[in-house]
């Protein structure tokens, strides 16, 4: 399915400039294809064509990029299950979640072909003075100029998609780096993009090692960073931006409440498929779980079990939920994380062993709250249980957090819902359901260590824009 080599993108065009990156099969560890590697000259020169390509793409028209992105809504369309299966072997996901990524993907890109042509201003009567009377202000949105992207391994396809998408909708030409473990869903929307007419220079996609990357963080031609991926790799770039904007989509170790109105057979269904899809490597993925005393142990129970029935193995499988992790090390990271939980009391429920980058679903109760299980992000299978008796006891466990991201509460209450809204120190507070719901319309981002921004592609439009003013005076009638 995978091509034997594929180029990079240079000023919207591939270049074949060597196989110096290899792609593993995540699951066999074989080596699948090989990409170009782009190094700090290229990447210099990718920069440069971005920015003399600011003037053709700011003037682009509304329907004009709304086409590009309709036409990759439609190649996105015919080639799904190629860019599904593509997504299995590079990112080691289970081909369900592949398809539903793919889902996203071309959700993303057809919204933002919606709000190509929305991009508005507003009109401000300025008269609430005698001083002011007779001007009159209006505002239009312009775009920033070129962008830098740095996406992230987990979501390969659609979190690249919330870079590249609102840019062809706001009129910036770009420069992307996909993780270079997952770069080919990259490179397939720099293919179906290299297929449009877009002006010369508008988008460059490099893959490029961590070390040759500075350019995209440090060029003071650049006008934005967007970036996803680890909150110390995150706010060390911020440091690094200079002038530009920066927009940083980081971690968390999402917290979900089971109050005790909950229908526990649906919750369950739902915290399962939180706690475990894609094997846990998401970033508002449910690592800590709140449930109320009173249904504790019936919600243990049914959660245990059905976190026993999910099945472990080769990700090209449709009856298959847990692939692999990215890399062994991840999996080797997770496994001492647990077992240095289990030495400080907490209890193992469930799972906890491990076959080089698989690790089982695992699920553990008591884990001492100044652990890594309960501080830091597990970004993998693993879960932990813990009980309370009173809804802002939960609440302040939620918030005890360097994270915070998104929120899940199972309450039929809705004055606690709105308690929790108010008080919860995340992006997001999703009512009735788990942290990792997302759409891809909606303001998503978090604070504290969790971010800075919000992604969406309306939310996005805002960074990757400038309103302009312009007042008008009302001259004299001669």
């Amino acid at each position: 399915m995978l091509n034997e080599t594929y180029p990079y993108y240079l000023g919207n065009k591939p270049v074949y400039a060597n196989t110096d990156l290899e792609v593993t099969d995540k699951f066999s560890n074989e080596v699948v294809t090989r990409v170009a590697l782009a190094d700090e000259a290229v990447i210099d020169q990718a920069i440069g064509l971005a920015v003399a390509a600011e003037k053709a793409m700011a003037a682009l028209p509304a329907w004009k990029r709304q086409d590009i992105l309709l036409h990759c809504v439609r190649r996105f369309s015919e080639r799904f299950e190629e860019l599904a299966q593509a997504l299995c072997v590079e990112a080691g996901k289970p081909i369900r979640d592949a398809r539903g990524e793919v889902t996203r993907l071309i959700d993303t890109f057809q919204i933002a072909s919606e709000e190509a042509v929305r991009i508005g201003g507003e009109v401000e009567p300025l008269d609430r003075s005698a001083r002011t009377t007779g001007y009159l202000a209006m505002t239009k949105r312009v775009p920033v100029g070129a962008c830098s992207f740095i996406a992230p391994f987990n979501f390969p396809l659609n979190l690249a998609a919330h870079k590249v998408a609102p840019a062809i909708a706001a009129g910036c030409p770009f420069v992307l780096k996909p993780a270079s473990l997952t770069p080919i869903g990259a490179l397939i929307i720099g293919e179906t993009l290299a297929e449009c007419d877009l002006p010369d220079g508008a988008f460059s996609i490099l893959p490029c090692s961590r070390e040759g990357a500075r350019l995209f963080t440090e060029d003071e031609r650049l006008k934005l960073l967007s970036f996803t991926g680890s909150p110390e790799v995150g706010w060390a770039l911020k440091a690094k931006a200079g002038k530009k904007k920066v927009v940083l989509e980081l971690g968390g170790n999402a917290a979900c409440i089971v109050d005790h109105d909950t229908d526990i057979t649906d919750a369950v269904s739902r915290v399962v498929i939180g706690a475990f899809y894609q094997s846990g490597q998401s970033c508002i993925g449910v690592q800590r779980i709140m449930v109320h005393e009173d249904i504790y142990a019936d919600f243990k129970a049914k959660l245990v079990f059905a976190t026993k029935g999910l099945k472990m193995g080769d990700p090209r499988q449709e009856e298959v939920f847990i692939g692999p992790l990215i890399h062994e090390k991840e999996a080797v990271r997770l496994q001492e994380w647990i077992e240095e939980a289990v030495a400080h009391g907490g209890k193992l429920l469930t799972g906890g062993g491990r076959d080089g980058a698989f690790l089982e679903p695992t699920l553990l109760e008591g884990v001492d709250p100044a652990d890594r299980l309960w501080q830091e992000e597990a970004f993998g299978p693993v879960a932990v249980l813990t009980k309370f008796s009173d809804f802002s006891e939960a609440l302040a466990m939620v918030n005890d957090s360097r994270f915070g991201l998104q929120a899940g509460i199972f309450t039929r209450d809705i004055y606690k819902a709105h308690l929790a809204w108010d008080t919860l120190e995340v992006g997001g507070v999703v009512i009735g359901d788990i942290p990792s719901w997302r759409a891809d319309q909606m303001p998503y981002g978090g604070v504290k260590d969790s971010g800075l921004g919000r992604e969406g592609i309306r939310y996005a439009l805002e960074d990757m824009t400038e309103i302009r003013l312009m007042v008008i005076r009302t001259l004299p009638v001669t």
